[in-house]
């Protein structure tokens, strides 16, 4: 039989249909082609087709083709998998990066290889004391008056060095909480982050229920977990709705018919009809280790439920209890840490299906015992979190030597320093035992306080740190000079000279009594790690260069693989020029093909109606 006089036309007609569209497609992606985030979209067609004859008296109805095509979505084009790839990148990546900032911070503290800075204050004090190499000498005004200037030259240092180092703790704590500032911190761009997700969840599927793609919103949304990925270690998963996850009351069900209605068509005996097509919601789950080493997961977005800010989380930080890191920054390390130091609480969403609702996490330090109650695996938070909490003492997962670290470095060096200069000054005040305080560093000691060069600047801290380090009332007013009073006056400033260049312990230095001066486990121990006062300094810039070195390499190894990643992303889902423009070549073929089908078509029936039909005229 003829077929239908116009169904050659209906399927010229889709074919123009669908290449028209799929040329508008192209037009959009070159359009969008250094949009950011921009993902290419395509069309997913399909063969129209009946599986169903139109009449039961149509011969071989096996053979009903050529019905054309249909335009079933446009959808993008993306690869789940290299989502999954990338996202988990950046948050090693997003950790590495937080870690060099700080570490940048603090070697232009500590890094003294291109100034002139505490190093170099110890060979200056080194090469006044070794101008004394007769006793006149000591008793000179100009040498006391220039020892003085040098010694108070390095204490200024190590307070410029201590306050630097507490501004960029402060930095560090600025860039997790921005509040009161004119910045915005961490927490509060994964807020706006997470309420953006939530919010835009919403209205995709929205739109998507009353058959709207919204890919360009899909877009923002994809661009914004990308940026929170960076931030916090995170998973992402699609899943329907609970109306529509083929679940019931919380159960898998495949033979009763309310289960099988939840996902499927079907008909009046219950069988499966067809598959109900309904929009995917998305979920972000952000992953962490409790203080125990289990890996846990909280979930911060939940597709649609609930209503206006009930599908995500938050995070906020007490302020009440980060103020307490600045509490005792002058005072000894197990003072440093407060319980409950810098809580950062993330408030998760509660999974419908687990009846137990989901309780705030807490992410802090306690101070007794020492220890830390959550951290998350990766991401520039928790490197910010390491600065600020950890001091090398190996807590938590690793061994990360962060700004108390570094200032305990420096505290030890100031105290060790003032405690064998005054002790080496207090020791030939008259030869006699006495002349030994237990604590050498207080200036109000009878028995040393009239040797005393160095103390604390601060009246209500007695103990010495490089904060407070200065010198001495006394020694300003010159009530004291290096030993003028007692019996061997040029060599205090001789074993003060050795002592810069020795390293501990000093078994030179000896009591009346014979025993040593220093002795390990007594009252004037020194602990530089084997180190002299010049080479101390020295070993702290090296550790943290090779901790900025270490950190660089995995920097740069974490950004080539991220790089290389994006680039394979980008192969799918960017806009390639020759791509589409072979695309647009290849859609204008099938175009004029499908308007030469037409045509040819319009030629056919002119010669079916004009040149058949004779009979009757």
């Amino acid at each position: 039989m003829v077929r239908a006089t116009f169904g050659g036309f209906t399927t010229a007609f889709s074919a123009l249909q669908a290449n028209q569209k799929r040329l508008d497609l192209v037009g959009q992606n070159l359009a969008n082609m250094n949009t950011a985030g921009y993902t290419r979209q395509q069309l997913q067609a399909s063969s129209l087709n009946y599986s169903n004859p139109t009449s039961h008296y149509m011969s071989r109805p096996e053979l009903t083709v050529g019905f054309g095509v249909r335009m079933d979505a446009i959808t993008q084009v993306r690869d789940p998998y290299l989502d999954i790839q990338y996202r988990g990148q950046m948050q090693k990546a997003g950790y590495n990066n937080a870690m060099q900032e700080a570490l940048d911070r603090l070697s232009d503290v500590l890094d003294e290889s291109h100034i002139d800075g505490i190093n170099q204050a110890f060979r200056d004090i080194h090469s006044t004391l070794s101008n004394v190499q007769d006793l006149p000498n000591v008793d000179q005004p100009i040498f006391n008056s220039e020892l003085r200037t040098r010694m108070q030259a390095l204490t200024n240092l190590l307070n410029d060095a201590a306050r630097q180092i507490d501004e960029a703790k402060m930095s560090e704590y600025t860039k997790l909480d921005g509040s009161n500032t004119n910045q915005q911190g961490a927490v509060e761009q994964i807020n706006d982050i997470l309420q953006q997700i939530g919010r835009l969840n919403r209205q995709i599927k929205q739109n998507q229920i009353y058959g709207q793609p919204s890919l360009e919103l899909m877009d923002q949304r994809n661009v914004l977990i990308d940026e929170l990925s960076s931030f916090i270690p995170i998973e992402v998963t699609y899943f329907k709705d609970e109306d529509h996850d083929g679940i019931e009351n919380g159960t898998l069900g495949t033979t009763n018919v309310e289960d099988k209605s939840e996902a499927y068509h079907l008909d009046s005996a219950g069988n499966v009809i067809a598959k109900k097509e309904w929009p995917d919601d998305l979920r972000i789950t952000m992953s962490y280790v409790d203080e125990n080493g289990v890996s846990q997961k909280l979930i911060l977005v939940e597709g649609t439920v609930g209503n206006g800010d009930e599908n995500y989380g938050k995070f906020e930080m007490d302020a009440a209890q980060s103020d307490k890191i600045w509490a005792d920054k002058d005072s000894t390390s197990a003072n440093k840490t407060q319980p409950g130091d810098l809580i950062l609480r993330v408030t998760g969403i509660r999974d419908k299906h687990d009846p137990t609702p989901s309780a705030p996490v807490e992410f802090s330090k306690t101070a007794n015992p020492p220890a830390i109650t959550n951290q998350f695996t990766s991401g520039s938070v928790q490197a910010s979190l390491n600065m600020l909490w950890k001091d090398g003492a190996g807590q938590g997962l690793d061994d990360v030597k962060g700004y108390d670290f570094y200032m305990d470095q420096l505290d030890n060096l100031a105290q060790s320093f003032a405690t064998v200069m005054n002790v080496l000054n207090t020791q030939y005040g008259d030869g006699t035992a006495n002349k030994y305080p237990a604590d050498p560093n207080d200036p109000n000691d009878p028995d040393a306080k009239d040797y005393i060069l160095l103390a604390s600047k601060d009246a209500n801290e007695i103990k010495i740190t490089a904060h407070n380090i200065g010198i001495s009332k006394a020694w300003l007013s010159e009530q004291v000079q290096v030993n003028v009073n007692g019996k061997d006056k040029n060599n205090a400033a001789l074993d003060m000279k050795e002592a810069l260049e020795a390293t501990y312990p000093y078994t030179n230095f000896k009591k009346p009594d014979g025993t040593p001066l220093f002795d390990k486990g007594g009252a004037y121990e020194i602990n530089l790690n084997n180190n002299s006062f010049n080479d101390f300094m020295s070993y702290t810039s090296t550790i943290l260069a090779n901790d900025s070195y270490s950190n660089q390499s995995s920097l740069k190894t974490n950004v080539t693989v991220l790089n290389g990643i994006q680039n394979s992303r980008d192969s799918v889902s960017g806009v390639s020029l020759d791509e589409e423009a072979s695309n647009m070549m290849m859609f204008m073929s099938a175009y004029n093909a499908a308007s030469r089908l037409m045509t040819t078509l319009d030629q056919a029936l002119d010669v079916l109606i004009n040149g058949t039909g004779v009979v009757g005229r």
